[in-house]
């Protein structure tokens, strides 16, 4: 073989490697992405039930119930749409209604079952996945800060 065969031979290699690696770490990834959506996209796109998904939005007053087995059941809106939340396990102490609140799991059946939920730290904060869709439903009314 001549000297130029076999570099072009390792550089072959060298890429099919990179290639195959890079497509091996692409494919963990997938498994991993958590899409965003808010109430409205939701009830719009209708995505598939085993694709994890992460909603956002404000926790309706009044729709808070405790279900057998320590099931919490709640309402997520940005105003326009609704969706109902189902979640097993204890809610964070800062999560009420009227608040900002983000939950991951998976929509089955029209409810989304949750297995995280992620409510707002302090009074000034709305997760920023929140106020965007709140933004875009045109419903975002930002606090004043006095001075």
């Amino acid at each position: 073989m001549k000297r130029k065969h076999k570099r072009l031979t390792f550089v072959m290699i060298g890429l099919l490697l990179l290639g195959s690696s890079a497509a091996l770490i692409l494919t963990a990834f997938e498994d991993n992405i958590v899409f965003f959506y808010s109430p409205t996209e939701l009830v719009d796109k209708k995505p598939d039930p085993a694709q994890r998904l992460r909603i956002g939005g404000l926790v309706m007053a009044g729709s808070v119930e405790k279900l057998a087995g320590a099931v919490v059941a709640f309402t997520i809106t940005d105003t326009a749409k609704t969706v109902t939340v189902q979640y097993k396990g204890i809610l964070p102490d800062l999560f009420r209604e009227g608040q900002g609140v983000v939950a991951e799991g998976h929509l089955k059946g029209g409810v989304f079952q949750a297995d995280e939920v992620l409510a707002k730290h302090d009074e000034n904060y709305m997760p920023p996945e929140v106020a965007e869709a709140l933004k875009q439903s045109g419903q975002w009314k930002p606090k004043e800060t006095t001075q």
